[in-house]
């Protein structure tokens, strides 16, 4: 059997969605299950891990796991399959690492305490920048 030269190695990996496919997919799916105020933030030239970072609220704690929930299992479905997530334990803030995209899902008052929106949503000095 003859490879051709379009077989990837094993270091390679195929990108099941653009990165800005990937951004609409996540907040489209969180709109349709009603998350609420709902806030994209472009991380370029901002950060390394990510490209962009969705913040988003849901009512309670079982609220927040579905939307979680929903939101994994959409992207799965669409063939994106490197997902982490972290604090689905407790609900209160989750964090879905989609590679280029980020996504926090909060209970509005652990969102207004920790304050992500205004802390990444604002530009940065250069004086304030860490190389």
């Amino acid at each position: 059997m003859h490879a051709s030269s379009e077989t990837l190695s094993v270091a390679e990996t195929v990108r099941a969605i653009k990165p800005s496919d990937l951004m609409s997919a996540v907040i489209d799916c969180l709109d349709s299950h009603k998350a609420e105020d709902i806030t994209s933030i472009d991380l370029s030239g901002k950060s390394s891990f990510a490209d962009h970072m969705v913040i988003a609220s849901g009512r309670s704690q079982r609220q927040v796991a579905s939307l979680t929930d929903y939101l994994v299992r959409d992207l799965k479905s669409r063939g994106h399959k490197d997902i982490s997530v972290q604090g689905l334990e407790q609900a209160d803030w989750v964090l879905i690492d989609a590679g280029d995209v980020v996504v926090h899902l909060f209970r509005p008052e652990v969102r207004a305490f920790y304050n992500l929106d205004k802390m990444w949503g604002t530009d940065l000095d250069e004086t304030d920048t860490v190389n």
